[in-house]
């Protein structure tokens, strides 16, 4: 193959990396910029957001049943109990029951933050909920009311030297028939246990239909859009059934139509930027999934479960598991193996997967994220080292027979097929494969996407330091450092290729350093520092090789 071939091959490499860069770097962007529309003011209560959003019942079940009773004590719309844990604070509305607030007390806001992050919210443009409830014409929901419940206090801590703790909800009628809705609360855990606990003590059964949904805005609908590459991290809803593990259910999609799937053994989820909410019924039971946009434009998604009874006399529970804060995988496993495919680490997903969980073994060793980075590079370019040292042998050889490969264009100038069938006779001879030198990149690529979805879908490298100045792996570098290094590294590197053998293709590869140095500027540190340390062992055993070859 030509020597001009071969510089154009690899001058296309190049291009399509920058394509790719241009690519991830507009998602990054979109993501960042429009993560603020998601986490604003602390909440304010609006009662009526708490209010007619009970799903409808499946269409065998009348809906046209009077409200045969209320409870016996009623509380105020507005009234909100608060929960406190070590890495929750939530608030709790007494009608319904329903979550309206929750805060992750161990995730600042912003970095420097004191302020936690805030997940669920009751906020006019950013309105999040988690509600569940029991709907029956006996209550304690009904088809167009939520149940009053009532509560020994207005404040619950989870001490230091308890594992757990239980908020019990009461209602009543005055049909002899009772519900606790418990919420148990565990140390050092985001999953909150909810039963329903149906006291019948009257002369008839109870009949219902147990229901679970997240309702939130979409709060990045007026975001700005960057065309063809507005791809990023999932924001959205998702399903999980035994057919298909993983669907998203996107805000797109609710609005063109409704969900409506039963399932045995799934969950429903609203996901973002690293948290998600969820709701994982009990994996036994049958749950008729839905979704719908009311007008006040709540996406919801959620299910109904098949009817319940609760026989006089006999006391009744139902249970199911609410989740919400990171998405880790060692916190989502246990409630459900399929949950912590909600990570989407994108394109190269098995690829990240692999580099996360070496950067989290040695993470746990080394104790900073910064320093994963940095062995995990040397990791990979071990694995990789016999192949690019083949690759930079053949480089080296490349340019040992610059002088034998300008005499054959002199001699053939004429005839450009002996030119070709001269070229490779020569490559034979000696050896060589010219297209190994593509080779680093075509390995590089794979690579650098899979660790970028790593970065900025891994919660834990959220707002992790690693040296000096670098206080955010997940953020630029604020000074530009590493993205300057980085393309000092790349120039250095091109200085041992052989050069060009066309004088326009020559002047393009030596501007690439400067084109990849503007375009990372703004990429993640973690980044840029997997980028400089790939770059410079690269640069050291192509020295190396080269160097070795020189002496022989």
């Amino acid at each position: 193959m030509p020597t001009r071939s071969l510089d154009f091959i690899r001058i296309a490499l190049y291009a399509i990396l920058i394509a790719l860069v241009l690519f991830l770097y507009q998602a990054y962007q979109k993501e960042h910029s429009d993560q603020s529309t998601i986490t604003t003011t602390p909440s304010i209560q609006t009662p009526e957001s708490s209010q007619n959003t009970i799903p409808s019942l499946p269409e065998q079940v009348t809906h046209s049943h009077a409200i045969s009773s209320a409870p016996l004590k009623k509380k105020s719309d507005s009234h909100l109990i608060h929960i406190e844990t070590d890495v929750l604070s939530a608030d709790i509305d007494t009608v319904g029951g329903n979550f309206t607030q929750i805060k992750l007390l161990q995730y600042p806001e912003k970095l420097y933050s004191t302020e936690p992050f805030l997940l669920l919210n009751n906020t006019p443009d950013t309105r999040y909920l988690a509600q569940s409830g029991l709907i029956s014409t006996e209550g304690p929901d009904t088809s167009e009311t939520q149940a009053h419940y009532t509560a020994d206090k207005k404040s619950y801590t989870l001490s230091n030297d308890k594992e757990s703790m239980e908020v019990v909800l009461h209602w009543k009628n005055n049909k002899n028939i009772s519900v606790d809705k418990v919420l148990t609360f565990k140390k050092n855990h985001y999953d909150v246990d909810v039963n329903y606990i149906v006291h019948n003590q009257s002369a008839q059964p109870w009949d219902g239909h147990l229901y679970f949904q997240l309702l939130r805005k979409n709060s990045e609908q007026n975001a700005h859009q960057n065309g063809l590459t507005s791809t990023v991290t999932y924001f959205g809803g998702a399903i999980s059934s035994p057919d298909k593990r993983f669907q998203k259910i996107s805000f797109k999609q609710m609005g063109q139509t409704n969900l409506n799937q039963t399932i045995t053994g799934g969950w429903a989820a609203m996901i973002q930027h690293y948290f998600v909410s969820a709701w994982i019924p009990d994996h036994q039971e049958s749950f008729q999934y839905f979704s719908k946009v009311n007008a006040d434009n709540l996406y919801t998604i959620g299910m109904m479960s098949a009817p319940l009874s609760s026989p006089a006399g006999m006391t009744s529970s139902f249970h199911s598991t609410f989740y919400s804060g990171p998405l880790i995988a060692d916190y989502l496993n246990p409630l459900s193996p399929t949950l912590k495919l909600s990570i989407d680490y994108g394109w190269f997903w098995f690829i990240s997967g692999i580099i996360f969980w070496m950067m989290q073994h040695i993470y746990d060793v080394v104790g900073n994220w910064g320093w994963s980075i940095v062995i995990v590079t040397l990791i990979i370019k071990l694995l990789f080292f016999h192949l690019s040292a083949k690759s930079y042998r053949s480089m080296s050889g490349m340019k040992t027979l610059q002088p034998k490969l300008v005499a054959l264009k002199e001699r053939f100038a004429e005839d450009k097929q002996k030119l070709t069938q001269a070229t490779i006779e020569l490559y034979k001879k000696e050896k060589i494969n010219p297209m190994s030198g593509c080779l680093p990149i075509l390995i590089q690529i794979p690579v650098f996407i899979g660790l970028y979805w790593v970065l900025i879908e891994s919660v834990e490298l959220r707002q992790a330091p690693f040296i000096l100045w670098i206080h955010d792996l997940s953020m630029k570098d604020p000074f530009y450092v590493l993205p300057l290094l980085m393309g000092l590294s790349m120039f250095l590197q091109q200085r041992l290729n052989p050069p060009s053998s066309d004088p326009t293709q020559a002047k393009i590869m030596l501007f690439m350093p400067v084109v990849f140095t503007a375009l990372f500027m703004n990429f993640p540190a973690g980044l840029m520092l997997y980028w400089f340390v790939n770059n410079t062992l690269s640069f050291l055993q192509q020295w190396f090789i080269m160097r070795s070859i020189n002496k022989k």
